[in-house]
């Protein structure tokens, strides 16, 4: 029997139904609810509009964009006490928002939603990058637009970029500097919040924990409905946790809609051995 909590996946399906409305904070901190079920969703992100607005009441009237940039780095990363968590980087709970709050210590994305939310508030133009590797922000600035590290605050030349960049591109100079400039387009928020689903992802396969790479997954399904390859991913998910007919579904859905992919043959034989678990089950 799927125990899925139903009520939360519709709560998610609804925060990200529409591309224009969609909360970005609310949704990522929804994500915690597979860990914490008693999660006070609300209340929460009302700790996050105090903090909001303690910046707020303390930002020197008069300064211009990359003095209150400035402001908001010394308040977020020194006076609230905001950083990497470097002891244990690939602990689930750096992408749970209400421990992050809790903690102050997360990852460069979960760092940087509430970064976002709180510059937002302020009337920052700051936005979100998907590089590679570590989240990046983005600030529009009247001289142009400066990069800044969401777990330091710190302003990122471009060879500091180049460098990063390289473990991620085959070749080197020019060709990452040109890839460069194409990775620092502004995420969707919807994107980031994949991202966020994406590195959970990562953790619990690594770790084994199937039930709640299903809750992960669960997800991905919902926020990416084009995606073939997160409904097979979930059937898989589905299979490790002998949910047979529902990973049936989704294995078979994936070949009905891709059935020249690459990994046509492992998901036929993944098929085949459910199918006869299902018959001896019968």
């Amino acid at each position: 029997m799927i125990t899925m909590n139903t009520r939360v996946l519709d709560y998610f399906s609804a925060l990200v139904a529409e591309d224009e409305s969609l909360p970005l904070t609310e949704a990522a901190l929804a994500i915690a609810q597979d860990a914490y079920p008693d999660l006070d969703v609300q209340g929460t992100l009302a700790e996050i509009d105090e903090l909001a607005l303690r910046a707020k009441k303390h930002m020197p009237e008069g300064i211009d964009v990359r003095q209150q940039v400035t402001f908001l780095n010394r308040v977020f990363f020194r006076e609230m006490g905001f950083g990497a968590n470097l002891n244990d980087f690939f602990d689930p709970d750096n992408s749970h928002l209400n421990v992050v709050l809790k903690r102050r210590r997360g990852i460069p994305i979960s760092l940087a939603v509430l970064y976002l939310e709180i510059a937002g508030q302020l009337g920052l133009p700051v936005q979100g990058v998907s590089f590679p590797g570590h989240f990046l922000l983005r600030v529009s600035l009247p001289d142009g637009d400066a990069m800044l590290d969401p777990t330091t605050g710190r302003t990122l030349t471009e060879s500091d970029m180049v460098e990063m960049l390289e473990p991620y591109v085959m070749s080197a100079g020019d060709s990452v500097a040109r890839a460069l400039r194409m990775l620092l387009e502004p995420a969707t928020r919807r994107e980031i919040v994949a991202r966020m689903l994406r590195n959970l992802k990562s953790v619990y396969l690594q770790t084994e924990r199937w039930e709640r790479l299903l809750g992960i997954q669960q997800r991905l399904v919902i926020l990416l409905p084009e995606s073939i390859e997160e409904v097979r991913d979930r059937g898989f998910a589905y299979a490790r946790l002998d949910y047979l007919r529902p990973a049936l579904e989704d294995l078979e859905h994936y070949l009905d809609e891709r059935p020249d992919a690459e990994d046509a043959m492992v998901v036929e034989s993944q098929l085949q051995e459910l199918r006869q678990r299902t018959l001896d089950n019968d």
